[in-house]
């Protein structure tokens, strides 16, 4: 497991547990279908850590549902990001783009939480760098508000609405040995910095 988030505090309070999880995966992967009338020319590219592993089961789902084999990758958006210089230094992740990039298709963004809307934008500068898709969409596990830039997800699994004080953990099987997400009171300035 790479990235495992800490055990959750006595504080955190489950917004969604695995099942619930599994619903909204669902839901995202049905409407993408929808949307995209059958998900042909369509790229899911996952934000590490856990929008990459979203991104991978919504693939999966998609491809039980239609016999389909969407193409998924990821997009590293570190050295995209506007706060580089505010933030401790951070490994750099992998961008993997399916063999067939991303020129002329639907790329789909996923990411576990959206907040300001500070990482899509890095997401789309990085895609910008990447290729010329025909269209990007966002999908989301749950949006908690508070946008700084005008994003909006296409796909959302939960609306979650959230003050700024308090902090959204999504935990996945694959890294973190569980499917849950928590919300949690503001966090100690130790753990604000992950």
């Amino acid at each position: 497991m790479s990235d495992p988030r800490p055990e959750p505090r006595a504080d955190a309070r489950a917004v969604l547990e695995a099942p619930d999880v599994h619903r909204a995966l669902t839901r995202i992967a049905h409407e993408i279908l929808e949307r995209t009338k059958g998900g042909d020319d369509v790229v899911l590219l996952g934000i590490p850590t856990r929008g990459a592993t979203l991104a991978r089961r919504l693939g999966d789902r998609i491809e039980q549902f239609e016999g389909v084999k969407i193409p998924v990758g990821s997009v590293d958006v570190t050295m995209y990001r506007d706060d580089l210089r505010l933030r401790p230094a951070r490994p750099l992740g992998r961008t993997e783009l399916p063999p067939d990039g991303v020129d002329g298709k639907i790329v789909v963004l996923v990411d576990d939480v959206l907040y300001s809307g500070r990482t899509v934008r890095a997401a789309l500068d990085a895609l910008n760098d990447l290729g010329r898709p025909t269209a990007v969409q966002l999908a989301t596990l749950v949006d908690r508000g508070h946008r700084e830039l005008p994003i909006r997800a296409d796909y959302v699994g939960k609306n979650l609405p959230t003050a700024k004080s308090e902090k959204v953990r999504v935990y996945l099987q694959e890294t973190d040995g569980r499917d849950a997400v928590l919300l949690m009171k503001g966090l100690p300035a130790k753990e604000e910095s992950r």
